[in-house]
């Protein structure tokens, strides 16, 4: 079974039934073709933009407990000294700022782990980077 690297604006999305991204989110976090991975970062990002008093301000255990569900469907990989030194590699190609650099570290991880595949809904964020592909799912 192929692995796709699972975003963070996937995850978000896939609780906010208000979002036009809710249905497409869900498809993907239900699906049951691909083994499904994302990163111990993305868990954070994920409990920043939840908790977050402008975002969607959910209590902190309401957050913890959708994490809790979350974890319990999709493999976490976290970050290695292969992941920084790939990390390091893709900075000096790239040059990414701000952000984006967040995106980075989160491609490092997935590439570290032998994953070359990413689900997200900002491809912007993704589209120029050669070393992943971006899932049509």
């Amino acid at each position: 079974m192929s692995k796709i690297l699972v975003d963070t604006n996937i995850l978000v999305y896939g609780i906010d039934e208000d979002s036009a991204f809710f249905k497409r989110a869900r498809k993907i976090l239900d699906q049951e073709t691909y083994q499904l991975v994302t990163t111990s970062k993305n868990l954070i990002q994920f409990l920043a933009a939840a908790t977050k008093s402008s975002g969607y301000n959910l209590e902190y255990n309401t957050a913890l407990e959708i994490i809790e569900e979350i974890i319990q469907g999709i493999e976490i990989v976290y970050p290695t000294q292969e992941s920084m030194a790939i990390f390091f590699d893709l900075m000096n190609r790239y040059h990414p700022k701000g952000l984006k650099v967040h995106d980075f570290e989160i491609i490092s991880i997935g590439l570290a782990h032998g994953i070359q595949e990413v689900a997200a809904f900002n491809t912007k964020d993704f589209k120029s980077v050669k070393e992943i592909t971006l899932a049509g799912i």
